[in-house]
């Protein structure tokens, strides 16, 4: 297949019109794209790589931690149509049987035969249930656990050794020396946590390099106490994610943490809960009540629960609402989460020898046109 006329976002994240070659589910040569003999016209369009969302729980009524091969299922095929093509959902704070089964689910659903139709399941956000209590958020505090090895370690084995993130707070105590033990293995992410900028520091030089949810669930940053955050803006190898849903963080601390962090360190992210696809009404999150009214989701005391945006729409917010550079965050929603976890090498830009996937958006106003995953047309609008 060739794509003609677009203007298609390149590895060094600019646009540049030219056409796009697609054989046997790969970006390809022009030689072996012709062999096809498919063209599609893309003209008045934006082309850039299928996105990856490595933060969200669910979509169209069902969560992740379900556990059931069913939500997974659903998740993946919302998720593409959607424009996310590899996936990395996330856990909440539970018990400990419950994040059992939700790893051995995964574990079977990733060695199942998956839908080439939908969103690739690339692992496991472990959010919960190393986390502070006095910073829970939405989680679950009759959950918490203190950080644990052999626990980590058990839920690993159970998914198949496929938890990519696991988010801990690390003032807790063994904190560092799951960091210490465990950073080789899995990204290891501040997160739900009262900890003070040395402590973060400490945690950060001991191998953790990723902040979950900027600004959510954390300290904030101030002159005199500049807490995980400004630690974070220290420690240049340190990656942090942020919610673009126009509802968790004001678009001028957004361009803000642009500035500090640039577009090479920050990681877009939907963190959506159940609800999402779907219309305003009473739902879940990690067991609690959830009310749904137009993009915010609420505890019954009033505590945002996730959101109710998906990475797309999050991403297309940043830049028409929020005046971030398509640009950057392209670059922070499909580039930067793929780097983050390991799989930059097939996916996240629209490369020779990587898959096809493929987001085609009108110019006029960044809609979702068409999706392909693997050079496979799977949705248009």
């Amino acid at each position: 297949m060739i794509i003609r006329n677009a203007s298609v976002f390149t590895e060094d994240c600019n646009f540049v019109d030219k056409d796009i070659y697609i054989a046997n589910g790969c970006f390809s040569s022009e030689t072996d794209a012709r062999k096809d003999g498919r063209l599609f016209d893309a003209s008045g369009c934006y082309a850039i790589p299928g996105l990856t969302d490595i933060h969200f729980h669910g979509c169209m009524g069902y969560d992740f931690s379900d556990g059931t091969m069913e939500a997974l299922d659903n998740l993946a095929s919302y998720e593409a149509t959607a424009g996310v093509t590899n996936i990395v959902p996330a856990t909440m704070t539970l018990s400990k049987d419950t994040l059992l089964n939700i790893c051995h689910t995964a574990k079977n659903y990733a060695e199942s035969r998956q839908d080439p139709r939908k969103a690739r399941f690339q692992g496991i956000n472990l959010e919960g249930p190393f986390i502070s209590e006095k910073k829970k958020g939405a989680q679950n505090s009759d959950f918490i656990l203190e950080p644990d090895l052999a626990f980590f370690d058990q839920l690993n084995e159970a998914s198949g050794n496929r938890i990519k993130l696991l988010a801990l707070a690390p003032e807790k105590p063994k904190a560092m020396e799951l960091i210490e033990k465990r950073q080789q293995q899995v990204v290891i992410s501040l997160a739900h946590t009262c900890t003070d900028y040395d402590t973060a520091m400490l945690a950060f030089e001991k191998g953790a390099k990723h902040v979950t949810h900027l600004y959510d669930a954390m300290e904030p940053f101030t002159h005199r106490s500049p807490g995980p955050i400004g630690a974070a803006a220290d420690c240049k190898n340190v990656e942090v994610e942020l919610i673009c849903d126009g509802i968790h963080i004001h678009p001028a601390a957004v361009r803000a943490t642009f500035q500090l962090f640039g577009d090479e360190r920050i990681i877009l992210i939907s963190d959506s809960m159940r609800a999402t696809g779907l219309s305003d009404g009473d739902y879940t999150l990690g067991g609690q009540s959830v009310k749904v009214k137009g993009s915010l989701a609420t505890l019954v005391d009033g505590t945002i629960a996730g959101s109710v945006t998906n990475l797309f729409d999050c991403m297309r917010n940043a830049v028409l609402n929020i005046g971030i550079p398509l640009e950057s965050a392209v670059k922070c929603a499909a580039v930067n989460p793929a780097k983050s976890i390991g799989i930059y090498d097939q996916y996240g830009s629209i490369s020779v020898g990587k898959k096809a996937d493929v987001l085609l958006l009108r110019k006029s106003n960044l809609s979702l046109f068409q999706v392909l995953l693997e050079g496979a047309f799977i949705s248009s609008s």
